[in-house]
């Protein structure tokens, strides 16, 4: 057997053992993950509201004190219930999320991984209502309660989002309620100084998308990061090229404060100023750059996810050694 013949059959060899231990390790992981078995029973605030009758709201009222502040009179939310647009929301999020078994069994496998993760979580009261749209606050979350507005999630084509750019509504889909959800926990466990340069925002943003991939790894990576397949295709393709790019022009460690709306922020590509280029890309590339540093940073280092949460990202990118794909 020639000399090279034996060295690909050694790679092999090691590399199926890699493969075959990951795996086992990742069932195991899994494994521990489902003996968790957190129970939610999703509070539907929206249909309780949309159904109660005038002389049973100040029981609703009791009940959900942070939705129904008694310092508002009951007359106006009389009126709100009786509104023709809370009428046409609540028909709305009634026949996307009639069936809500799928979305609480998504948000019970959330709050399972975390749990494995974080010993100390406990799951909260997770309530449904309606916010007239407000897609900035699609989520809110605190220690003991997290609310999810569904008119947010009804189908990105849905006419309520008509006025709403295509990039932002593109997420508004109801497999995204757990996507949400999972960004909100990820910046309560993310502890990072202020950040300053665009290398900064790019692992603030790593570590929220490494996050996602321990947490909600039953969703695509498309979903994690919210690209359509196609742009996470262009993003993988192009890699070395972005990475490239921020090398040569000294960006990574730059304060200038408009690369954020280049690279990090929503938009419906990124700005890289070049005509064959921008057209075609993504936004938030910069995002996704800072997800493949964490990624190779906990691959190379024996680290806890607890712990890459609270790490400098100068520490994170001093111990990396990042080669993106070509």
């Amino acid at each position: 057997m020639s000399f090279k013949l034996t060295m690909k059959c050694t790679l092999l060899f090691l590399l199926f053992v890699f493969t075959f231990f990951s795996c086992v390790n990742s069932n195991k992981q899994e494994g521990g993950i489902a003996k968790i078995n957190i129970n939610v029973e999703v509070e539907r605030f929206d249909v309780f509201f949309s159904e109660t009758f005038i002389d049973k709201l100040p029981e609703l009222k009791k009940a959900y004190p942070f939705m129904l502040s008694e310092k508002v009179k009951d007359s106006f939310w009389i009126a709100k219930q009786q509104d023709s647009l809370q009428q046409m929301l609540f028909k709305a999020v009634d026949s996307t999320f009639h069936d809500f078994s799928t979305t609480e069994e998504d948000i019970e496998s959330l709050f399972n991984h975390i749990t494995y993760y974080f010993e100390a979580f406990n799951a909260p009261r997770v309530i449904t209502t309606t916010s007239n749209v407000d897609y900035r606050n699609k989520v809110i979350v605190t220690d003991t309660i997290a609310i999810v507005a569904l008119d947010n999630y009804l189908g990105s084509n849905h006419d309520f989002y008509t006025n709403i750019p295509r990039y932002i509504s593109s997420t508004f889909e109801k497999e995204y309620v757990v996507v949400d959800l999972a960004t909100e926990y990820a910046k309560k466990y993310i502890h990072q100084a202020q950040n300053k340069t665009l290398l900064d925002e790019m692992i603030y943003f790593g570590k929220q998308l490494y996050f996602k991939d321990a947490v909600i790894p039953f969703k695509t990576e498309a979903q994690r990061i919210g690209y359509s397949q196609e742009q996470l295709d262009w993003a993988k393709v192009n890699e070395s090229d972005i990475w490239r790019y921020f090398v040569e022009r000294e960006l990574l460690f730059s304060t200038d404060s408009k690369l954020l709306g280049r690279f990090i922020n929503p938009a419906p590509f990124t700005k890289f100023y070049l005509e064959d280029i921008d057209a075609d890309s993504p936004g938030r590339l910069g995002q996704y750059i800072g997800w493949q540093i964490v990624r190779a940073y906990m691959k190379q280092n024996d680290v806890s996810l607890k712990k890459m949460l609270i790490r400098s990202p100068e520490e994170i990118f001093n111990n990396t050694k990042f080669k993106p794909k070509k």
